[in-house]
C-alpha cells in the first residue's frame, strides 16, 4: 500500500521529449505512463499536471516576439497535447483515466470540476488536469499547486531533470551542492529556480510539501508514492510531519 494515498505529480514536459528535446518521444513516454500505473494498481490516487515545455521551448524565439497572452495560451494547448498523449499511454496500461482542462474544449476533454475531478479520483481513475490555470501569467507549477490543494493531495511531487533541489542549477555548475530538505522560506530567499515563486509561496502558505526528483530514474515515481527516499523534500522549517 503506497504511504501517500493521493498525490498529485507534477511532470516536465521537457522530459517527454527523450533525446530529441522537441515534442514527444513514444518509448519515453510509454516508460512514464508504465510507472504511473503502477502507482495506481497498488492503491494510490493520482492526479497528473504536465508540462508543455516540449512544445513550447521549441516555439521560445518565435513566441519572444508575440503578445505575452497569446504565448501563454499557446503553451496551454501544449499541456492538451502531452496530456492526450500520456492519456493514451496509461490506457494501453489497462489504467481509467479522465482528461480535464481548465479551457473548455468538450469534444477532447471534460471542463475542470473539482468535486467531479475528487470523484473520479475516489473510483480509481487517474486524473490529467491540463491547460494550467487558464489563466496567463500563471506556470504550470502554480496550476499543479493550485490541483493539489484543490484535491487535498498529500504531497505535490515534481519530476523534473535532475535529482532534486540544488545550491545552483547542476546542469551548468558540476560542483552544484544538493539539498535532501529545504524549507520553503529559504527556496525563496536562495532564489531558488526548481519552481516559480508564486508555487512556492502558496505550498508555504498552505503547508503542501513537494518533492522535488529525477524522473529519467526508473522507479522514481513509485518510490515517491511509498514515501521512499528520492530527491529533496520542501517543507516547513522544522521536521516535517507525517512524512
Amino acid at each position: 500500500m503506497p504511504r501517500h494515498q493521493r498525490i498529485l505529480l507534477k511532470l516536465s514536459g521537457e522530459v517527454l521529449a527523450g533525446g530529441a528535446g522537441f515534442g514527444l518521444d513514444r518509448a519515453r513516454v510509454r516508460e512514464l505512463a508504465a510507472e504511473v500505473a503502477e502507482v495506481a494498481r497498488r492503491g494510490a490516487q493520482a492526479g497528473i499536471v504536465l508540462g508543455g515545455g516540449n512544445f513550447i521551448r521549441g516555439l521560445s524565439e518565435a513566441a519572444r516576439e508575440m503578445d505575452r497572452v497569446t504565448a501563454d495560451h499557446m503553451g496551454m494547448l501544449a499541456t492538451v497535447i502531452n496530456a492526450l498523449a500520456f492519456q493514451d499511454a496509461l490506457e494501453k496500461e489497462g489504467v481509467p483515466t479522465r482528461l480535464m482542462t481548465a479551457i473548455e474544449m468538450r469534444q477532447v476533454a471534460e471542463p475542470y470540476i473539482r468535486r467531479r475531478a475528487i470523484r473520479h479520483l475516489e473510483k480509481g481513475r487517474v486524473v490529467l488536469f491540463a491547460a494550467g490555470t487558464s489563466n496567463p501569467y500563471f506556470s504550470t507549477d502554480t496550476a499543479a499547486v493550485l490541483r493539489a490543494l484543490e484535491i487535498k493531495a498529500e504531497i505535490l511531487a515534481k519530476g523534473t531533470r535532475v535529482d532534486g533541489v540544488y545550491d545552483k542549477d547542476p546542469l551548468k555548475h558540476p560542483d552544484a551542492v544538493l539539498f535532501r530538505q529545504i524549507s520553503y522560506d529559504e527556496v525563496l530567499a536562495r532564489g531558488l529556480g526548481i519552481m516559480d515563486a508564486t508555487a512556492v509561496a502558496m505550498c508555504r502558505d498552505n503547508r503542501l510539501p513537494v518533492l522535488v526528483f529525477n524522473l529519467n530514474v526508473p522507479g522514481n515515481i513509485l518510490r515517491v508514492a511509498e514515501g521512499e527516499p528520492a530527491g529533496t523534500l520542501i517543507h516547513q522549517a522544522g521536521p516535517p510531519a507525517g512524512l
